[in-house]
Formats: C-alpha cells, sequence, structure tokens
C-alpha cells in the first residue's frame, strides 16, 4: 500500500486501532489532521498549472463547448414534449433519424476532447501526488506527530491540530511548478483519477458556495438600497 492510499483510507480504521489499544497504552507524539484534497489544491503548482491547462488547451475547450451545444441544437428536435429529457419513443425516432449517425460522432469528438483536458489535469495531479507522502513526512518529522487523520472521520479537534497549510508548504518547497502536457505514452493511473474526482467535486463545491453567497450579497444590497420617492 502506498503513502497516498495510506492517507485516503477510512480515518475510521484508525479510530478503531486507538479505541482497540490497551488502557496502559500511550502513544508519544501529537496526533494531527490533514484534508488531502483541500491540501492539494492550495498548491501553488496546482493553481498555476489549473489555469495553464485553461490556456493550453483553450482551442480544445472551445471545440468542445461548440461541439456539445451543436449535439444539443440536435437533440432537441427530438423532445417533443420539451422536457429536456427523450423518452423511450423519441430516442426510437432519433435512432432512425439520419441525424443519429451524426449525433454518434459528435459524442465520440466530445469525448475525446474532454478526455484530453481531463488527462492534462490529471497528470498535473500525479505530479504533485508523487511529492505528497515526502512533503508530509517532512512535516510529520519535525512536529514530532505520530498519527495523522483525515478531518472527515475525526469528531472533533483544535485549529492547532490541522497541519493542512504546513503540508501545503512543504509541497511548495518539493514542487513549485509541474508540466501540463503529459508525454508521449503516459497512462493515467487510478489513483490520479480517483483524486481527480475528489478535487473536481470539491471544486464544484466551492464554486457553489462562492454563487450563494454572491447571490446573498445581492438581495441584501436590493434591500438595504433606498426607496425612491
Amino acid at each position: 500500500m502506498t503513502m497516498l492510499r495510506k492517507l485516503l483510507a477510512p480515518a475510521s480504521l484508525t479510530l478503531c486501532a486507538l479505541a482497540a489499544m490497551p488502557a496502559h497504552a500511550q502513544v508519544e507524539g501529537r496526533l494531527a489532521t490533514v484534508d488531502t484534497t483541500r491540501t492539494i489544491i492550495a498548491t501553488t503548482a496546482f493553481q498555476t498549472a489549473y489555469q495553464q491547462v485553461e490556456t493550453t488547451y483553450a482551442d480544445q475547450i472551445a471545440t468542445g463547448r461548440t461541439k456539445s451545444q451543436e449535439s444539443q441544437t440536435l437533440l432537441a428536435k427530438f423532445d417533443k414534449n420539451s422536457d429536456t429529457q427523450l423518452d423511450e419513443a423519441e430516442q426510437a425516432a432519433m435512432r432512425k433519424s439520419p441525424d443519429f449517425t451524426k449525433l454518434q460522432t459528435l459524442e465520440q469528438e466530445i469525448l475525446g476532447l474532454k478526455n484530453q483536458i481531463d488527462g492534462a489535469r490529471i497528470y498535473v495531479l500525479e505530479q504533485i501526488i508523487q511529492q505528497y507522502g515526502s512533503a508530509l513526512q517532512d512535516v510529520t518529522t519535525a512536529e514530532k506527530i505520530k498519527i495523522v487523520l483525515e478531518p472527515s472521520g475525526v469528531l472533533f479537534s483544535t485549529p492547532e491540530t490541522d497541519i493542512s497549510q504546513k503540508v501545503v508548504n512543504a509541497l511548495n518547497a518539493r514542487v513549485p511548478a509541474v508540466g501540463v502536457v503529459p508525454p508521449v505514452g503516459w497512462q493515467k493511473s487510478l489513483q490520479g483519477e480517483q483524486i481527480y474526482k475528489q478535487v473536481q467535486q470539491f471544486l464544484l463545491y466551492a464554486a457553489q458556495i462562492g454563487q450563494q453567497q454572491q447571490q446573498q450579497q445581492e438581495q441584501q444590497g436590493n434591500t438595504a438600497a433606498p426607496v425612491g420617492r
């Protein structure tokens, strides 16, 4: 089992192990928490590289959006009840249509473009992940920490228990920058895909929270605005 897989294993296993310790057993050293996903996202290498992906793959991103719009326009022709979904009858009509082959081609092209962009982002993450275990070791050694848990598996902890920022600093020192174009023959790993899904979910959640906060601020601004005569 790799260092990163150990970090991503459910923290409940560690808690169970602690509970099973004899009453007289003591852990010599600190316990700490690290949010792996948030730590990776906070690194300079990640933030810079993710922006570079948007620039380097700008043509693929733009082409993918255009083809997606074209596909949606074609699909709308078969959505007779305008519910944005195709029922069995509508799908049957679509398969019999001359547009069906074009839709299949568009689907394949969109998937190919998406795979290029996703692959670049996974490549970015894998380069950072390779240094994660060493960066964590740097911090745990310096801080004399014996056990590290994911915050999601901890019922209570004080703020100073969280060493995520210290691990971010250690990662920044070890991997200040990464590439965004995978070399020829590169294959994404299962571990890289798993981390990528977690990162994308985190970014989506953060964007939703930011949008909600902006809407609340706008509503408060409208409420506080003076009423004209």
